[in-house]
């Protein structure tokens, strides 16, 4: 296997670990999600970087595109709720004794979903499996 992939694997693995912590400060902090926001949590935050990988196994580009576009969408969905719209879900309106785990993993989430974009189209331009 070539280094990108093998980093990019870490990557999810490690924004899986992570998104259990941040769910763990929403559920601490009572920080309600919608029914549509709780869908794209379970199917493109936690499930698509997943289904990218096993994907990868057959078809390395296309696995590689999967966690593209769903680590990219995370990010947008991410910044936005955590960082940009005055909601109960901005690291600032976090009950004050979850804030630090809430907005640490907030602030890691986007850090591993940038690098997941990265190495995915680095993983897409690579093409197949070494």
């Amino acid at each position: 296997m070539n280094a990108a992939w093998k980093w990019l694997t870490a990557i999810v693995a490690a924004h899986l670990l992570i998104s259990f912590a941040h769910g763990a400060a929403h559920d601490g902090a009572h920080v309600p999600l919608s029914t549509a926001a709780n869908l794209f949590v379970f199917i493109v935050i936690l499930g698509g970087p997943l289904a990218g990988l096993a994907v990868s196994w057959w078809n390395r580009r296309l696995g590689g595109g999967i966690i593209l576009l769903t680590m990219a969408g995370s990010l947008v969905f991410g910044v936005v709720n955590h960082f940009l719209l005055e909601s109960p879900d901005h690291v600032a309106h976090v009950d004050a004794d979850w804030r630090v785990l809430f907005g640490s993993t907030a602030v890691l989430l986007a850090v591993t979903e940038l690098l997941g974009v990265g190495l995915a189209m680095r993983v897409i331009r690579n093409g197949v499996r070494s």
